[in-house]
């Protein structure tokens, strides 16, 4: 199935696929299978991962096969895919096994399980051991796939859209009444009002999945029929996406998109947190649905106390702030906290933080979710007991005036805010979606000429290319200073602009030095970069680094020695502010 999945890029195919695959799975493995298709063994949000490497999926090949890891190595720098190589090895295979038995999914699923939560001395031994054993009872394909899993990186194709579309597809087509025709790759509907049903269909499952988070969960629901799909609720505890607002590029278009008049808020230069409650327990989890609880056991304290609901889920912004000037501290300066694990409660008392509550999901039981923004407002406001320097409401003004708003910018600037929310009030809680229910109005930051000094080979269909491009500026004795990586804005085709094979070309004759994937460059070409933002970073030799940096052109008219440098840098940051 996989390798079918692989084989097509047509989206109605691929949905096939799934359908036909979901329609022959038991059901006590459905939920299994639907996790494994998304390439994982827990769900997206959930804490425990693989954690298991490139240089572990070498050795485990090597168990497995009897090849030397050298001889792997070689092959992964030749096909750029470790999936790839452990297909290739297992055919070579230097050892057979007296004892194999066929892979199941239960047996899949049991060993990554066992691998992702393994833990103490002998830890990674134990899980080089469990993917080894999988992948000597594996064939030439299974090897392959396993691999990919093990790394997340399944290369499929296989998206959310087309997950939702194959549960409908297995488990509603006959009460919808349509079929797929293969050979004209559409949909055949048997009545007039029968793509009316399919949409609402699709919605339902969408519906599901944007309250939980989990495509297990949604292919359990599914096939248990049309009323679990609707009975789906939020869980405490359990994460879902949060909602994402698009750009506007200026006041005119802002109110274009959420309409006139609007809510304007601070947009705040913090981390994004979404916040459960039940009864005595708190959960707390980045935009990236990592749960940071025990990292932020002041935040717990703080929602404990001055929230006044039993159960809820919230959405907020936090910010660190100086104790001594008052001042609000940039996101740089609190991110550590993030991924603290010692001395937790020292750091809170070094870097306090600010919660600022700005939506809401569910508060004592009642979704909110599809209440118009203003009403959520209100519910916001009414719960939280605001306390200076520990929690409040965002900062909020109604307007319809250009003026206001424009007002309200400058303010929101000045007091080192990021820029200001535009909110449609009439707006649901899209989870996940940029869908024009709010816009973010930040500066535009300029672009930076920056030199390329190192890259690594990528995987895949890019295994002949060079990608994630290191950046450097120069300090005033000329001295180069990395100052981040860039993969984004470089085209997969010519004809589309400046592409990956062109860029590789004419690096090539400036590789210095290679050691597996990593590749040094004599610096040599020049590039214009865009980026969101630069923040204080100690990853780079320069201190700063770019926030999502975008290729725009070669520089052909610039050397070396005209590239930003590093007070160009420190100006920047310094005026971003």
């Amino acid at each position: 199935t996989l390798e079918k999945l692989s084989s097509t890029s047509k989206r109605l195919e691929k949905t096939n696929i799934i359908a036909e695959l979901f329609k022959k799975v038991p059901s006590e493995l459905i939920s299994k299978v639907t996790l494994l298709l998304t390439g994982r063994v827990f769900p997206s949000w959930d804490e425990h991962e693989l954690g298991i490497s490139d240089r572990l999926v070498i050795r485990a090949i090597s168990l497995a096969t009897g090849i030397s890891q050298d001889e792997i190595e070689k092959l992964w720098k030749q096909l750029g895919d470790l999936g790839k190589v452990a297909e290739q090895c297992i055919g070579l295979k230097k050892q057979s096994t007296l004892f194999s038995e066929p892979l199941t999914v239960s047996k899949v699923f049991e060993n990554l399980r066992k691998a992702a939560l393994v833990e103490g001395e002998g830890a990674m031994d134990m899980k080089i051991k469990l993917i080894a054993e999988l992948l000597t009872n594996a064939t030439l394909r299974e090897a392959k796939y396993v691999v990919r899993t093990v790394l997340g990186d399944l290369r499929i194709g296989i998206g959310e859209g087309i997950l939702r579309d194959a549960l409908v597809w297995a488990c509603f087509d006959k009460k919808i009444g349509f079929s797929y025709d293969a050979a004209k790759n559409e949909l055949v509907f048997q009545s007039d009002d029968g793509r009316q049903k399919y949409n609402e269909y699709v919605e339902l499952v969408q519906r599901a999945y944007d309250l939980t988070n989990d495509f297990a969960v949604v292919a359990e629901k599914s096939f248990a029929g049309e009323d679990a799909l609707k009975k789906t609720s939020v869980e405490t505890g359990r994460p879902l996406k949060v909602m994402l607002f698009q750009k506007a590029k200026d006041i005119e278009d802002g109110f274009s998109i959420v309409g006139k008049p609007c809510a304007c808020e601070y947009k705040y230069d913090g981390f994004r947190l979404q916040i459960h409650k039940k009864a005595d327990k708190v959960w707390l989890y980045t935009r990236r649905l990592e749960n940071v609880t025990k990292q932020f056991p002041d935040v717990v304290a703080v929602i404990k106390e001055h929230i006044k609901a039993d159960d809820f889920i919230l959405d907020a912004e936090v910010i660190g702030f100086d104790q001594k000037t008052g001042k609000w501290l940039p996101f740089q300066q609190i991110s550590h906290r993030i991924k603290r694990k010692y001395d937790i409660a020292e750091m809170a008392k070094g870097i306090p933080v600010i919660v600022n509550v700005f939506d809401a999901v569910m508060v004592n039981g009642k979704i909110l979710i599809d209440l118009p923004f203003s009403e959520r407002r209100k519910l916001i406001e009414n719960i939280v007991d605001e306390k200076k320097d520990k929690i409040g409401v965002a900062k909020q003004i109604i307007t319809n005036s250009n003026d206001e708003v424009k007002q309200f910018y400058e303010e929101a600037l000045s007091l080192g805010n990021e820029g200001i929310m535009m909110k449609n009030l009439n707006a649901p809680y899209k989870p996940g979606s940029r869908v024009g229910y709010g816009v973010k109005l930040k500066p535009v930051m300029e672009t930076l000429d920056l030199v390329i000094v190192g890259a690594e080979w990528g995987e895949g269909k890019r295994a002949n290319w060079l990608s994630s491009f290191v950046l450097a500026c120069r300090d005033a004795d000329g001295n180069l200073l990395t100052i981040g990586k860039m993969g984004t804005g470089i085209k997969e085709k010519s004809e589309e602009g400046i592409s990956f094979e062109h860029l590789t070309n004419l690096l090539k004759p400036y590789i210095i030095e290679e050691k597996g994937r990593e590749v040094k460059i004599k610096p040599a070409i020049v590039i214009e970069v865009s980026y969101e933002e630069i923040q204080k970073s100690p990853t780079y030799s320069s201190g700063f680094a770019l926030r999502f940096p975008r290729f725009v052109r070669i520089r052909e008219d610039k050397s070396v020695e005209e590239i930003s440098t590093i007070d160009d840098i420190k100006k920047l940051f310094a005026e971003q502010r």
